[in-house]
């Protein structure tokens, strides 16, 4: 029943034993499917790889905020081109980062994350927003271009998930529900219309309890899944399912 709405597999992290890990996990591990995010451009060369490979992964397409400083006019082509793989079925993931200050200067980051969004209006697919201490930049460029997608990793309260809603957006939530101090998290949790949830990793970062320090992967939802349920008062069953039927509705994927 898990749906991993978003990875990394790509990931150094991952370089020893990734396709091992991969073919366990599609065997055994209750996986019915990941979409993988490309940070940057080698990383969309390496996820198109992976999905030739693995039936039940796609990917997204699109350069991180924190690689912007580096993007060129030609890499929106190249990720054009890439757009038009059957298994590419998100522009993302991109946004805004402002929590490390000597990082990609903002109004660079506004400006490749806006021509990402022409992108993902030019090629008809939705977008995996990244956005981190950066609430109402990020809002103001979602409401300008209203475009269907997912807030991911999502890092605000309920009034912040309210808004994300209301522009029709669904809400990423990974491990950070499991944390000691996940007050926040498990308050947008609980609220949450169930039809706008997806889980995710964002693995091999963002690892849940019990298994904190360690690297993240797809199997882990089922801890994330469970305190959702917790906080919801329902089962965790209840949740696999419905945010695994958001994400083949978001991301155009029949069972």
């Amino acid at each position: 029943m898990i749906f991993d709405s978003h990875a990394h597999y790509d990931d150094r992290a991952f370089g020893a034993d990734r396709h091992q890990l991969l073919d366990e996990i599609f065997s055994g591990g209750g996986v019915t499917g990941i979409i993988d995010a490309s940070n940057d451009m080698k990383s969309v060369a390496a996820n198109l790889e992976l999905i030739e490979r693995y039936p039940r992964m796609w990917a997204a397409a699109g350069v991180h905020p924190h690689d912007a400083a580096s993007m060129k006019e030609a890499d929106i082509g190249a990720l054009r081109a890439a757009c038009t793989h059957p298994k590419i079925v998100a522009v993302g993931e991109i946004g805004l980062d402002y929590h490390y200050a000597d990082c990609c200067p903002r109004e660079t980051q506004i400006y490749w994350f806006e021509r990402q969004m022409e992108l993902a209006r030019e090629v008809g697919l939705p977008v995996i927003v990244h956005d981190r201490e950066a609430h109402e930049d990020t809002c103001a460029v979602l409401e300008r271009f209203r475009l269907p997608g997912v807030l991911h990793c999502f890092s605000g309260g309920v009034e912040l998930m309210r808004r994300t809603v209301a522009l029709g957006m669904y809400v990423g939530l990974g491990g950070a529900v499991t944390f000691k101090n996940a007050r926040k998290p498990l308050e947008v949790a609980a609220a949450l219309p169930l039809e706008r949830l997806l889980l995710e990793t964002d693995a091999p970062y963002m690892t849940p309890e019990p298994f904190r320090g360690k690297r993240c992967e797809s199997r882990h939802i089922a801890y994330t899944a469970a305190a959702i349920a917790k906080a919801r008062n329902t089962d965790a069953e209840t949740i696999l399912k419905a945010a695994a039927d958001n994400a083949r509705r978001l991301f155009g994927i029949e069972e």
